[in-house]
């Protein structure tokens, strides 16, 4: 199962990178129409903004899948080994409700309903644009699961701490 999920990160790590690459260029393509020639491409601020949606939520789902989203660990740590595997539960259980009702469920919803809607100024429809939500849900899930089974396991041994060398300094 780790073994999978190196692939994926490794997958999405590609993608995300990409992505990031074709913002650039995008973005450079926008203030060279605009400043050089006068006359700003309408389609190339478009697609910036949904390349930056899908790599913003890609991105995410790294994220959660690397444990470094947003915590509050330095208070976690303070507790018992059995209390964290329950703060940690109820918060991977929590965010799991969230991605699966909101970003997999509502974001099909909103795809559905928008997958005929031709896009004005880009060769998509909103609704294929949109598939970044319930498909950045589905890794996030996926990756939420993979640890709801770590912590669930007999092995699991609370948060470590930071070892100096992993420290990042600002």
């Amino acid at each position: 199962m780790t073994r999978v999920k190196g692939a994926v990160d490794q997958a999405l790590k590609v993608v995300c990178v990409t992505l990031f690459a074709l913002l650039v260029v995008l973005v450079t393509w926008q203030v060279f129409t605009r400043l050089v020639l006068g006359s700003p491409s309408a389609w190339s601020e478009a697609a910036a903004r949904y390349t930056f949606i899908w790599a913003s939520l890609l991105g995410i789902a790294i994220a959660t899948g690397e444990k470094a989203d947003v915590v509050m660990d330095f208070l976690v740590r303070r507790l018992p080994v059995s209390m964290q595997r329950v703060t940690e539960l109820l918060a991977y259980l929590t965010t799991l409700a969230f991605v699966a009702g909101v970003m997999v469920w509502g974001g099909v919803m909103v795809v559905d309903a928008a997958w005929n809607q031709l896009h004005a100024s880009l060769p998509f429809t909103v609704g294929q644009l949109y598939l970044a939500l319930p498909i950045a849900g589905l890794f996030m899930g996926a990756y939420l699961l993979f640890h709801l089974v770590n912590t669930l396991s007999p092995a699991y041994a609370g948060i470590q701490e930071i070892a100096p060398e992993d420290e990042v300094e600002l």
